[in-house]
């Protein structure tokens, strides 16, 4: 269709039949040129576009904000390293921490907009003052709709690691949900002493796992070597252990756990944490990642040459398996800033081995400890400010911002995330789901 004032610029003649003629031949290439200097005065001649015109595909949520990455390309000051670094706290220009935790759903891509939904909430719905209580091992129990999670082992301020063990404790989600219009609900969530029997000794890492919770054990002193072990997530929590050495050697520390989808083989990380943090001895295996196979009792070594690796997950087809290295953060040997903070991907082929080891993502605050997928692929990762969100190819597309660490967290259904960060316990809603991590129940 032609636009009506270009119709008034065609010449007029005394003949209908050459007015049409001569209508098609020059109005058609005018109206043409006209459109594309429009184009072009317009990219070329108008002001450049705000970024609040420029993103929104939708409606910004209520307890969300676009983070404008083009703000700080370029800063007034850029502080050195002894100042600023994976330890310290990155503020946006514009923004203040107040700000970044009062909408705490951080949209750094449109993408983030399918991650959360029209109405994302996050709720904090337990502190446990200075103890560490809400620190790993995230495990939602689909028949009784529970989570499970355990404390910090190794933690000066819970005495835990070498003189007694990090505890284990759930709540009911029915509590949780109750309290979503809530910014704080502290005290409105029972948090339960889960007394798995015998003793689960310093659990770091846990998953469902053939409708068991199958935990890592870090170990403790040379006397209790680190362990898998499955426990009963019913009363009377009766646990059985499965592995507790590589060919008679005592793992190092192990820490996260993983069932690929596609095999429904185990997968799990084994570190130096425990060393790391004094209540485990000198290492005496390289940090790897193991699989075990309870067919045959196979256990292999499937990846090696990390810093310290630590949480490990799968794509929601068992193609991708993706480990967190957080070798920047020594524990209580200090930071080391040139070590890793960063996610690797490899593809797992069809035995169950991986290969193609590719940096997926390098984290902007802290390290990246726990990590889960959703079930359209999207990679979530536990780390010093919260939770942070990329897309399958690695693109960093929204955070949850809970302005401290978050060691790990993780999904419990659709549309459901529980997320710990030591010393408190949040209940976020979305609009993602979990992508095959819970196996069968």
């Amino acid at each position: 269709m032609v636009p009506p004032t270009l119709a008034s610029t065609c010449p007029k003649t005394e003949d209908t039949k050459s007015i049409e003629k001569h209508y098609n031949m020059v109005c058609y290439p005018f109206a043409l040129l006209s459109l594309t200097a429009g184009i072009l005065t317009q990219a070329y001649g108008s002001p450049a576009v705000s970024a609040s015109q420029r993103l929104p595909r939708a409606e910004i949520p209520a307890q969300a904000q676009f983070i404008d990455q083009k703000t700080f390309n370029v800063l007034p000051t850029v502080l050195p390293p002894s100042e600023a670094n994976a330890t310290t706290a990155f503020t946006p220009p514009g923004l203040d921490t107040d700000s970044l935790k009062a909408k705490p759903f951080h949209i750094y891509d449109d993408e983030f907009y399918d991650v959360i939904g029209l109405n994302p909430t996050l709720t904090l719905i337990a502190n446990a003052g200075t103890n560490p209580l809400f620190h790993e091992a995230v495990v939602w129990y689909p028949p009784t709709d529970e989570v499970f999670f355990v404390q910090n082992a190794g933690a000066p301020a819970a005495g835990t690691g070498l003189n007694k063990s990090g505890i284990i404790s759930k709540i009911a989600l029915s509590e949780a949900a109750a309290v979503t219009n809530t910014r704080n609900a502290t005290g409105s969530v029972t948090v339960h002493t889960v007394d798995s029997n015998p003793t689960v000794i310093n659990p770091n890492g846990g998953t469902i796992y053939n409708g068991q919770i199958l935990f890592t054990g870090e170990g403790q002193g040379t006397s209790v070597p680190p362990n898998l072990i499955l426990m009963n997530p019913r009363e009377p929590y009766n646990t059985t252990v499965l592995v507790n050495n590589y060919f008679g050697r005592q793992f190092n520390s192990l820490n996260d756990i993983s069932i690929n989808p596609r095999n429904k083989e185990v997968y799990f990380t084994d570190t130096l944490y425990g060393y790391l943090q004094d209540f485990r001895p000198s290492p005496g295996l390289p940090n790897q990642v193991y699989r075990y196979n309870d067919v045959t009792g196979a256990v292999t070594v499937v990846a090696d040459g990390f810093s310290l690796p630590n949480g490990v997950t799968f794509s929601p087809n068992g193609s991708h398996a993706y480990v967190t290295d957080t070798g920047a953060n020594g524990g209580f040997q200090g930071w080391n800033l040139s070590r890793p903070a960063s996610i690797y991907r490899y593809d797992v082929q069809e035995d169950g081995t991986w290969k193609n080891r590719k940096l997926f993502a390098f984290v902007d605050s802290g390290v990246p400890d726990g990590i889960h997928v959703d079930s359209t692929g999207n990679v979530y990762s536990g780390c010093g400010d919260g939770v942070h969100v990329w897309n399958p190819s690695g693109k960093l597309i929204g955070k949850i911002y809970i302005g401290a660490i978050s060691a790990n967290f993780n999904f419990a259904g659709n549309g459901r995330i529980v997320i710990c960060a030591d010393e408190n316990l949040y209940y976020a809603t979305v609009a993602a789901s979990g992508g095959g991590y819970i196996g069968e129940v």
